[in-house]
């Protein structure tokens, strides 16, 4: 089986002008750009992958803005997004997503895209980077609920909403509430005036591992008891 991973933040009902979206697009960029260099280029897309390596997008706020800006990009009163990065047609990676909306049948996202089994994939798909690419999501975002995890995982579990769901690594923002005690294997991490960071594994979480699985059981059960996943709800409240 192969076993593919994403990472995806969410939130509802947050107004925003599109230069603060750009803002946020470019923080959540450059920390991007810490973990993975060819995280440091992005492009937007074209009929072939030619053409779209011509199509660079400088990560500036100034440059994301007219991005978001176009009238193409434009849903309502938010703005998608969508670029890649990849020195090969083989090796991308995608990030895609929707800001400033106001509308509760539109939820806001950024999401890395399904990463596969390239030697991109091979670098970033552990612990310590997709630890990382939540924590820049959290950071940049500052959404209700943050997540990196195993396809066919979410698949096996059949979750109704996203928000229900535990991923390898799971972002609770603050207001959602207290995180209750987890087994002494999870990590934990607290960033202040956001959220909550829970790691369930160091190793390359799989669901092809019993063990993993089990552990992600158990902390979903604590966390469904405590209260904290819960529809995503207008932000902040």
């Amino acid at each position: 089986m192969v076993e593919t991973h994403f990472a995806g933040c969410y939130w509802l009902i947050r107004p925003e002008p599109i230069e603060a979206c750009a803002r946020r697009l470019e923080t959540f960029l450059g920390m991007m750009g810490l973990l993975e260099p060819t995280w440091n280029r992005w492009h937007q897309s074209a009929a072939t992958f030619e053409k779209a390596r011509k199509r660079q997008v400088k990560p500036d706020a100034m440059t994301l803005a007219k991005l978001l800006g176009k009238k193409s990009n434009r849903i309502g009163d938010g703005s998608n997004f969508w670029l890649w990065a990849g020195e090969s047609e083989d090796e991308t990676s995608g990030v895609n997503g929707y800001c400033g909306g106001s509308s509760p049948y539109v939820t806001s996202t950024c999401i890395l895209d399904p990463l596969g089994q390239s030697e991109v994939a091979k670098r970033v798909v552990t612990a310590p980077v997709m630890t990382g690419v939540v924590r820049a999501m959290a950071l940049a975002w500052e959404p209700e609920f943050a997540l990196a995890a195993s396809d066919q995982h979410r698949e096996l579990v059949a979750v109704p909403m996203i928000e229900n769901y535990i991923g390898w690594v799971t972002y609770l923002a603050d207001f959602r509430g207290p995180v209750p005690p987890l087994p002494s294997s999870v990590q934990v991490e607290h960033i202040p005036d956001r959220g909550t960071l829970i790691t369930l594994t160091q190793e390359k979480f799989s669901v092809s591992n019993p063990a993993h699985v089990a552990l992600a059981a158990d902390v979903q059960a604590r966390l469904q008891a405590a209260g904290l996943l819960t529809p995503l709800r207008p932000w902040g409240t």
